[in-house]
C-alpha cells in the first residue's frame, strides 16, 4: 500500500495497521456488560475504563516485540524516549465516554513519526468496520480504497463537527464559540471522537472540524489522513494544529472558517 522504495514507511504501516486491528477486535468484542470506571481524567465526566489500558497495554507490547528500539507515547502512560528516531503516539480508545455508554463512535488510533513529522496514520473505528490510513506523501485510504474531501460548499452550507473540553469551566466558552458559529454554518455535529472526526474530513463526511485542547495522541493519525485526502490542517493562522487549537477542512471551507475561529477566540479558555 505504501511505496515499495520505502521499506521504513511499509513496515510501520503493516505494524500500526495489525496493532490497530488487534486493539479494535479486544474492545469490539471484549467489552464486559458491567464495564466500569477503573480511574477519572480531568474530571470525573472524562473516564478511563479497564478495556482503554488494556488495549494500550496490547498495542505497546505489539510494537515493543518488533521494534523495541523506537520511542512511544500514549495517552493511558505509556512514554519512552527509544534509540531509532521513531517515536509512536498510541491512543487505544478515542472516544472512551461513547465506548463506556454503548455508542459506536469510537476508535484506535495510531500515528508514527520521525524527526517530528508524522509518516504513518491509522485510525481504526471497529463499530463502522472502518480502517482509515495514510503515509506522509502516499495518499489516505478507507478499508484500501482511496478517499478525498469533499468539495468546498460556502460556509453557510457547511457541516462543521467540533468537541467539547470535560472541564466545565473551560467547556462554557467552548459552548459560547459554537453558539456565534452555527449561525454562519449548515450545523455543527458533535461527534465525540477527535480521531473520526478528523477522518471523516479526509473521506468527505463532513466539510470542517475544529477543536480545542487536544493532545498529541488525539491528532496526530488523523490530521495525517486529512493532509494526505487534500484537506487543509492547521491551528490559529499559521500555526500547525495544537492543543491550543486544532482546524481541518476542506479548501475553501478551511481559511473562512480559520478567521471566524480567530475572532470568536476559540484558541483560549
Amino acid at each position: 500500500m505504501t511505496d515499495p522504495r520505502d521499506p521504513l514507511q511499509n513496515d510501520l504501516l503493516d505494524l500500526a495497521l495489525e496493532a490497530g486491528r488487534r486493539a479494535g477486535a479486544l474492545l469490539r468484542d471484549g467489552r464486559p456488560a458491567d464495564l466500569g470506571v477503573q480511574a477519572t481524567k480531568s474530571s470525573p465526566i472524562d473516564v478511563v475504563t479497564e478495556m482503554d489500558i488494556a488495549a494500550e497495554k496490547l498495542i505497546t507490547g505489539f510494537l515493543a516485540e518488533h521494534r523495541p528500539d523506537d520511542g512511544l507515547l500514549g495517552e493511558e502512560g505509556a512514554a519512552t524516549e527509544g534509540t531509532s528516531g521513531v517515536r509512536w503516539v498510541v491512543d487505544p480508545l478515542d472516544g472512551t465516554v461513547n465506548y463506556l455508554y454503548g455508542l459506536p463512535t469510537w476508535a484506535v488510533s495510531i500515528a508514527a513519526e520521525r524527526g517530528g513529522e508524522t509518516l504513518v496514520g491509522v485510525v481504526v473505528v471497529p463499530m463502522r468496520d472502518e480502517t482509515f490510513h495514510a503515509v506522509l506523501g502516499g495518499g489516505a485510504f478507507l478499508n484500501g480504497r482511496p478517499i478525498r474531501h469533499r468539495p468546498a460548499p460556502p460556509l453557510d452550507q457547511a457541516l462543521v463537527s467540533t468537541g467539547f473540553n470535560y472541564v466545565a469551566a473551560v467547556r462554557a466558552h467552548q459552548a459560547d464559540v459554537a453558539q456565534r458559529l452555527i449561525p454562519r454554518l449548515r450545523d455543527i455535529r458533535r461527534g465525540g471522537s477527535a480521531a473520526i472526526d478528523l477522518a471523516d474530513v479526509a473521506a468527505g463526511r463532513l466539510d470542517g472540524y475544529y477543536e480545542r485542547g487536544l493532545r498529541p495522541w488525539d491528532l496526530a493519525a488523523g490530521d495525517l489522513i486529512a493532509r494526505e485526502a487534500g484537506a487543509l490542517t492547521g491551528g490559529r493562522p499559521g500555526d500547525p494544529p495544537s492543543g491550543d487549537l486544532t482546524v481541518a477542512a476542506s479548501p475553501g471551507v478551511f481559511e473562512p472558517l480559520q478567521a471566524l475561529l480567530e475572532e470568536f477566540g476559540a484558541w483560549h479558555d
